[in-house]
């Protein structure tokens, strides 16, 4: 304990040990990080007499501002998506990049990092990976040169307005909570120092970035990709073969799975088709080579001379089959499951020939695969078996081959995309006019999509990602019990004895750093539940400006790019990508200083410390 500063009490030691194990669970993932944080709250409750958190307080987080307002946002940007306003941009692009890599980059960063600021970036990223993937084959690009960089350039976005990432509005809520002077944050009270940080760090992007970027994946067949060289075969179905007059079901084997039917000038998709297996068919299986030769002698067939059965090869066929990468989302029901449970074949028409996770391949007993978020899978299937299963939001399709790329626009209802944009922008105008606070502006504009018919109310619902919603109501109260129980003035006081030789802007850079390491391991949200309180704690100790501490925790808390898990956006590239879990500390962590530097003066130069 400092002499004369707060004192470790029995109620510090309890909150501590609350913090502890919420961040040992967030780091570990052993449950759910929602599931994490309603565990918190209940436990702020339990020990009550020791965290001075009563029910009703443990609850506010579900009445936050900040939690309404992100619920609100979701649904609000899911009206605009529905519309198809945003595929127009997609069109755009790809018009204006097409065969020529620079421009692609450019254009990624360029849009998405503005975007982002006025659209929850999740589906902006989501909109984004087919279109680039598709336009870096088609300029001979790695992908992975691209798909960092439009996650990124979403994160340094959501720094432009209130509005931009949850986060933002988190820290708002609480800062306000705390008494911290100039919050709760107006819609664009921060927007110099956003659009400085999307500055430097587009340019970083663009030129270091790119240096440090990997091509983990060459402009090369999916099969490849995929690992699945010499597991992919042609066999030939003589009269005699025990196959004859067999179906597709009756003929596969747990080992070997027959993808396609070739039939004179006819390709057919084994999983579509209920045709029995003629005399002359040719048979494409997925097997290793040892598997293979154990079939074909067992069911009388012969193989055809070796060569590799390539992408292109199994995008042939009746029904439009065709090979994609998906990936698993968050919220995937499919999260947990083995493949041989999602039943992709009897619901989608779909087979599953491998499963990637950041670097690593699954291509032998992949029906017994676990699959998690981030999960990239090659299936092979039909069109509309892929569109439906993309419609089912169980699994996102980010490369199909044969697919190609629409430039043309598909029509939208102009008049329902033009209600929904000025939907968004009236409620950001009022906000920003201070006419209404920002959640209740934000509720206003769901009334106004669900009975404009831009967005139907179990749409509405859908829309929201309530892990997220649960996680911000969880954590919230953390920080109402550190400030109460004197454990956020404890922490501040040793945080200040230890920084008495610096200047409170280097302080101002180690709490940004503190801040930007922990939402790397933890999550964004919970890292400013947990430091924001001591950063404001410190400022007042040193006598410093705490709405600038404020800032600093905020924006350090945006920009997590050191993890793939640091951020959802960086886990649904980290597949399609190809990505090794230290790409992202090698082009992460660079910016991360940087950004620690430019954001430190920049709150100094706008606001002082």
């Amino acid at each position: 304990m400092l002499q004369g500063g707060p004192a470790l009490t029995t109620d510090v030691l309890v909150v501590f040990g609350v913090v502890a194990g919420a961040v040992a669970l967030f780091v570990t993932e052993k449950i759910p990080t929602d599931t994490t944080a309603l565990a918190v709250l209940v436990s702020l409750v339990v020990f009550q007499d020791f965290t001075h958190v009563s029910a009703d307080e443990a609850i506010s987080g579900f009445a936050s501002p900040a939690t309404v307002t992100i619920v609100a946002m979701y649904i609000l940007s899911a009206g605009v998506e529905e519309t198809g306003a945003v595929k127009q941009l997609e069109v755009f692009v790809a018009r204006l990049t097409r065969g020529d890599r620079d421009r692609l980059l450019t254009a990624t960063v360029g849009i998405t990092g503005p975007l982002a600021g006025v659209v929850n970036n999740t589906p902006v990223v989501a909109l984004f990976i087919p279109m680039i993937t598709d336009l870096a084959d088609k300029t001979h690009t790695s992908p992975s040169k691209l798909l960092i960089p439009l996650s990124y350039a979403a994160m340094l976005g959501g720094t432009l307005t209130l509005v931009g990432t949850a986060t933002n509005l988190v820290a708002s809520s609480i800062a306000a909570d705390l008494g911290v002077a100039g919050t709760p944050f107006s819609m664009f009270q921060f927007t110099p120092l956003g659009l400085l940080v999307l500055v430097v760090g587009s340019a970083y992007l663009l030129t270091v970035g790119q240096w440090l970027l990997p091509a983990r994946i060459a402009p090369h067949d999916l099969t490849e990709e995929f690992g699945l060289e010499g597991r992919l075969a042609r066999v030939y179905v003589p009269s005699s073969s025990a196959l004859v007059d067999q179906t597709v079901a009756e003929a596969r084997t747990d080992d070997v799975k027959i993808l396609q039917i070739v039939r004179g000038d006819q390709t057919l998709v084994a999983s579509r088709t209920d045709r029995e297996i003629e005399a002359g068919d040719v048979l494409t299986v997925r097997a290793d080579d040892e598997t293979v030769r154990g079939f074909v002698d067992e069911a009388g067939l012969r193989r055809l001379p070796r060569a590799e059965v390539t992408e292109e090869e199994l995008a042939l066929g009746e029904g439009r089959g065709t090979l994609a990468e998906v990936i698993v989302p968050e919220r995937s029901s499919l999260l947990g499951k083995v493949v041989s449970e999602t039943k992709m074949g009897e619901r989608f028409d779909a087979t599953v020939l491998a499963v990637r996770r950041g670097e690593t391949l699954v291509v032998e007993d992949v029906s017994d695969a676990v699959l998690s978020e981030g999960d990239g899978l090659l299936v092979h299937a039909t069109q509309n078996g892929l569109d439906y299963l993309e419609e089912s939001g169980d699994l996102l399709v980010t490369e199909r081959v044969g697919g190609g790329l629409d430039i043309e626009p598909e029509p939208i209802d102009v008049r329902q995309a033009a209600l929904a944009i000025g939907i968004v922008v009236g409620v950001i105008t009022i906000a920003a006019a201070d006419l209404l606070p920002i959640a209740i502006a934000a509720l206003g504009g769901v009334v106004a999509m669900v009975v404009g018919n831009v967005v139907r109310p179990a749409d509405a619902y859908d829309a929201v990602n309530w892990e997220v919603i649960f996680l911000l109501a969880g954590v919230i109260p953390l920080g109402l019990a550190m400030e109460q129980t004197g454990a956020a003035a404890l922490l501040a006081s040793y945080v200040t004895a230890a920084s008495a030789a610096l200047p409170a802007i280097a302080t101002l850079a180690l709490f940004y750093l503190l801040t930007g390491l922990l939402a790397n391991l933890i999550t964004p949200v919970a890292s400013v539940a947990l430091v924001l309180p001591i950063a404001v704690g410190t400022a007042n100790e040193v006598g410093a400006s705490a709405f600038a501490f404020t800032l600093a925790v905020t924006f350090a808390a945006s920009t997590a790019f050191m993890t793939p898990m640091g951020y959802q956006t960086n886990l649904m590239v980290y597949s399609p990508g190809g990505y090794r879990f230290t790409d992202f500390v090698r082009v992460g962590a660079p910016l991360q200083l940087l950004l620690t530097v430019v954001t430190t003066l920049g709150i100094a130069f706008f606001w002082g410390v």
